[in-house]
């Protein structure tokens, strides 16, 4: 089984956009982040500790201005807290092992996908393609990926 840690170095590695929006529980603007309009297949991971969150095949575009997924493809790996700052309640979700800020979670997705609309900034996210999944330990995801439509 592979290990999914949270490390000194991984934290010192992260750009100061990524450790403002994973560790400062930050957002990005709108429109900017690098993963919004990747319509390629494969998995996105923690950018932290590697832990699989999402998967090209429930990305979709919600017009919201960040990547937006239908569900985690590791429920375990994405945590939801009540989230009541900026005077709204909200769900925030975060990875589980890396304690990373993801986003929120509402519920106006695509309702023949569940209802479920997580609202992901790519700061917090790395993609693995999927002619890269087996070589970097994601092999057990490979059928679970396609390109976005």
């Amino acid at each position: 089984m592979t290990s999914y840690t949270k490390s000194a170095d991984r934290i010192a590695a992260l750009t100061p956009e990524q450790f403002r929006v994973t560790q400062k529980n930050g957002t990005e603007r709108p429109g900017t982040g690098e993963y919004l309009d990747n319509h390629a297949a494969g998995i996105y991971v923690d950018i932290v500790s590697g832990e699989p969150l999402f998967a090209s095949s429930d990305k979709f575009d919600s017009h919201c201005g960040w990547p937006s997924f239908t569900k985690p493809i590791e429920p375990a790996h994405v945590a939801e807290l009540r989230d009541s700052s900026l005077g709204m309640l909200r769900v925030e979700v975060r990875s589980t092992h890396g304690d990373s800020h993801l986003g929120h979670v509402f519920p106006d997705g695509p309702r023949d996908r569940g209802g479920l609309r997580y609202c992901i900034n790519s700061a917090s996210l790395r993609f693995v393609p999927r002619d890269r999944m087996q070589a970097e330990g994601y092999g057990d995801y490979i059928n679970q990926v396609e390109d976005v439509k």
